[in-house]
């Protein structure tokens, strides 16, 4: 019953397109994007660079300065061209203990200055209250991401997940985080064989895992510890 509720009351998503350009993709229905200091600005494009975009997946940072600090170091040095974040921004929520340096002020001050290349799904800790405070849209309850002709659905987890699919195709992809274990793998379903990702939590893992977040770059996504060490790859 409380999953039919949520999908009932599940907003419209937003559609993530990333073309073979260099071109920021569109955000359907937001209109004129406003461009500040922080603007995105576009690697030369390369040969290379015109047959993949690297794209940055990260999950449940749950209002972590200390981690949100190292994640966006990392996405400084891997050259990503977009950040992914599945839900669960601000807040540690109840059934969690406090993640390390947990300082929701810090993490807004850090993800704002990125509004242009971040786009993120909401999570079940996240609320209107957070999306007055951070500038770029997070109450989208799921998100479409058309990526090198694969599609993505994107959202948190606590409604859509492995075992309870949204509408999806063979070969499609769904990517999750809210569990705050990693998965990269291909599974049989009713609708066919999809494939099931989950980048883990960036300050919150469970399950022995390490803290993580995940690149997709070139068809393959590959998970990552924060410390570097690669944990688990797929080939999509």
């Amino acid at each position: 019953m409380g999953q039919e509720k949520n999908k009932r009351r599940c907003k419209a998503a937003f559609v993530f397109l990333a073309p073979l350009t260099n071109e920021p993709p569109a955000l359907a229905g937001s209109g004129a994007r406003q461009r500040g200091a922080h603007e995105w600005t576009p690697a030369p494009l390369t040969n290379e660079r015109r047959n993949f975009m690297k794209i940055l997946f990260a999950s449940d940072i749950h209002g972590s300065a200390y981690y949100c600090r190292r994640l966006l170091d990392i996405y400084k040095e891997t050259k990503a061209s977009r950040m992914v974040i599945l839900g669960d921004i601000l807040y540690h929520g109840p059934r969690n203990d406090l993640p390390k340096e947990y300082a929701p002020k810090e993490v807004i001050a850090m993800l704002n200055p990125l509004k242009d290349q971040i786009y993120a799904v909401r999570g079940n800790c996240d609320t209107e209250v957070d999306q007055m405070v951070l500038q770029f849209p997070i109450l989208a309850d799921y998100a479409l991401l058309v990526l090198d002709g694969k599609t993505f659905y994107a959202t948190h987890g606590h409604v859509f997940n492995q075992d309870h699919l949204p509408p999806m195709q063979d070969g499609d992809i769904l990517v999750h985080g809210h569990t705050h274990l990693l998965k990269a793998e291909k599974v049989e379903t009713e609708c066919g064989t999809i494939t099931v990702l989950n980048p883990g939590s960036v300050s919150i893992p469970k399950g022995g895992n390490p803290n993580t977040y995940a690149i997709l770059e070139n068809g393959v996504f590959t998970i990552y510890s924060l410390d570097g060490e690669e944990v688990k790859e797929l080939k999509l």
